[in-house]
């Protein structure tokens, strides 16, 4: 027989071949072209079995590793965002854009530097250039957020040093989680917020104006959940100065870390609030050690930190705080100015839909003079100012630098922290509509190596974008190896019977936050047994999520040695099974145990023990040193002197991490 017409119907190669021939043990050399046909048949019949044997699946298959996973060290990290130009893509890559389009072009894709990949491509391109390549659904985000800084910069630099005037302190409130931050705001106006907000936790960010002495000062509240990182950078943004609230019982907290850290890379003074002075356990210097640890040292350690001991609950020393915060402004009042007459400009602070009034965003003027009838834009999505209220909900024509209202009139709802822009051209509130997609940058990409794993689909439904935004980037970034959530579909009010019919075709749960259903979907979910759960506090969410997602995690199994055999004898071995004889050396042997078969102390094989006797009598178990029969099924090869290993699988949850 030809050799080629061998390997080829075994669909080898030449060197796959005789190396494996010579593996199993045949003599055939590198030149040989005829082989006798006797031999061949052998050959198929030898490789045959061994693929067999290879393919077989192992019983210990299942069995969890408790090795650490291994790290990709081959290459950089790239962060892509999920559409990226060409020229972009070369930059982050430190190529030259002809040599990127030339890899393109290999892979025939025909591009020029200003066409835009989609993260998909970029990500096979990026490997082929060695590095490794991950989706940033921060990208977008903050690229917006860049553009932000310096299109409201350039604005105000491009005034003229005259036109500037003063104009109040935007103030950023940031914390941990329950550390009294929306009491201390709620002192500060004078109402009560925390008892009208579901847990006492901020769900989305507001901006309120509190006057003291002739002095306004203009405040944003951040959530403090550590679901709110974006949230709480864009705060940050759109400031001047900060309140870094810290509990005087709890101390410094991972997000009271995680807001310094935002205030420090924006370079915004800040004032830290010591809170709760009169609880029990509180302990101010323990509050300024720990900051000293992050090289925060306070004035009275002979720092710059300005730290303001307080109790917002009991309204102690909070007019101190307000003092203070005058004072610092006044010391920065050169970078806090605005021209009233100039170019308007603002920052996207919430966004919603009003079922009776439609898209509704809160803006802060940053510059300029925002007027009833102006023609706006934000992102590409065009309006006309209809109508403007104040933070107490007062109808207002004008809104003036650092002065936040809600505006009504938008052809649809804004992205937080895009910018508004008034322009005079009437032809722009006829174009970009159709083109605008408020989701742009939570746009989920399911990955290659995400396609294996288990999915929980959800279908979530807030009352405002910036909620809706902050649940969908912690929900992705629950990460685990083997399970993930897919949001099916995402949006703003009233969770409907599509919604509904969408989740009995996708075996999705429904969650919604802060809405309501329609009567035709609660019934709808009734009736299909569909999960539909309405929430009022993020965090409970987001536990729901995380224990539904737990539910899908398969137990981790590993195999733990329960005894060992010496083959004594070997009685019969039939093709699906063997009978010996043999003594238990150590341990005990179980009826149904998984078994592994050593040779010189190398394993030869694997079976399950179906049948245990001694004399002559079936039992269920032997222990050390005795003498017994067994049957192992799923092997057929055995020999005296070989050692049988029994095997006892446990189970352990596993866990999200």
């Amino acid at each position: 027989m030809n050799i080629t017409e061998l390997y080829r119907e075994l669909k080898m190669t030449k060197e796959e071949f005789l190396e494996l021939v010579h593996e199993l043990g045949f003599d055939i050399g590198q030149r040989a072209i005829k082989l006798d046909d006797a031999q061949a048949i052998k050959i198929i019949a030898a490789i045959k079995e061994k693929r067999k044997k290879d393919h077989k699946k192992s019983i210990f298959t299942e069995e969890s590793q408790v090795v650490p996973e291994a790290k990709i060290t081959t290459g950089k990290e790239l962060q892509l965002p999920e559409k990226i130009t060409v020229k972009n893509f070369a930059e982050k890559l430190g190529k030259r854009v002809s040599d990127v389009i030339a890899v393109l072009m290999k892979n025939g894709m025909m591009v020029t530097i200003n066409e835009s990949l989609e993260y998909e491509t970029a990500a096979i391109i990026a490997e082929d250039f060695g590095y490794v390549p991950k989706l940033s659904l921060e990208e977008v985000g903050a690229e917006k957020l860049k553009k932000h800084s310096t299109l409201v910069a350039d604005t105000i630099e491009k005034e003229e040093i005259k036109n500037l005037e003063s104009c109040p302190p935007v103030i950023v409130i940031m914390g941990h989680v329950d550390h009294g931050k929306t009491t201390l705001l709620d002192t500060i106006r004078k109402t009560n917020v925390v008892g009208g907000e579901a847990g006492g936790i901020t769900q989305h960010i507001g901006a309120y104006q509190v006057q003291k002495g002739d002095k306004i000062l203009t405040f944003i509240d951040t959530p403090g959940h550590e679901a709110f990182t974006t949230m709480r950078s864009r705060g940050a943004r759109v400031a001047n100065l900060a309140i870094l609230v810290v509990a005087a019982d709890d101390g410094l907290k991972p997000q009271t870390i995680e807001s310094i850290n935002i205030l420090q890379e924006a370079k915004l003074p800040f004032i830290v609030a010591i809170n709760k002075i009169d609880k029990p356990g509180a302990d101010v210097e323990r509050v300024k050690k720990e900051l000293s640890e992050l090289n925060l040292i306070p004035e009275d350690y002979g720092g710059n930190v300005i730290c303001v001991p307080l109790s917002a609950k009991n309204n102690k020393n909070v007019d101190g705080l307000l003092d203070t915060l005058l004072l610092v402004a006044e010391m920065e009042k050169e970078k806090i100015q605005a021209n009233p007459k100039g170019q308007t400009v603002g920052s996207v602070i919430e966004s919603h839909v009003d079922k009776h009034t439609g898209p509704i965003a809160t803006i802060l003027i940053q510059n300029g003079t925002l007027k009833i009838g102006d023609i706006m834009q934000i992102g590409n999505i065009p309006g006309r100012v209809r109508s403007m209220k104040d933070w107490n909900g007062q109808n207002v024509k004008v809104a003036t630098p650092a002065m936040p209202v809600q505006v009504l009139g938008l052809k649809n709802a804004p992205v937080v922290g895009d910018i508004m822009q008034v322009v005079k051209d009437k032809k722009i509130l006829k174009q970009g509509v159709k083109s605008y997609n408020s989701f742009s940058f939570l746009t989920q990409i399911k990955k290659e190596e995400d396609k294996n794993k288990t999915s929980l689909c959800l279908i979530l439904r807030a009352d405002k974008l910036g909620s809706l935004e902050a649940i969908v980037q912690a929900l992705l970034g629950i990460k685990h190896k083997e399970v993930d959530i897919d949001i099916m579909q995402k949006g703003l009010g009233s969770i409907t019977e599509n919604d509904i019919s969408l989740a009995k075709s996708t075996k999705a749960l429904v969650l919604g936050f802060n809405v309501g259903a329609t009567i035709g979907a609660e019934k709808f979910a009734f009736d299909e047994n569909i999960e539909l759960k309405k929430f009022k506090i993020i965090y409970e969410l987001l536990d729901f999520a995380k224990a539904q997602l737990q539910k899908l995690l398969k137990k981790n199994i590993t195999y733990k040695k329960i005894g060992s055999l010496k083959i004594l004898a070997v009685f019969k071995t039939e093709t699906k099974h063997v009978v010996v004889g043999g003594k238990v050396e150590e341990g005990v042997l179980k009826k149904g145990a998984p078994l592994k078969i050593l040779r010189q102390n190398k394993m030869v094989g694997e079976g399950v023990l179906s049948q245990l006797q001694k004399d002559k009598k079936n039992i269920s178990e032997v222990a050390k040193g005795s003498e017994c029969g067994l049957r192992i099924d799923d092997l057929n090869d055995a020999q005296a002197g070989d050692v049988v290993e029994a095997y006892e699988a446990e189970e352990t949850e596993q866990t999200l991490t």
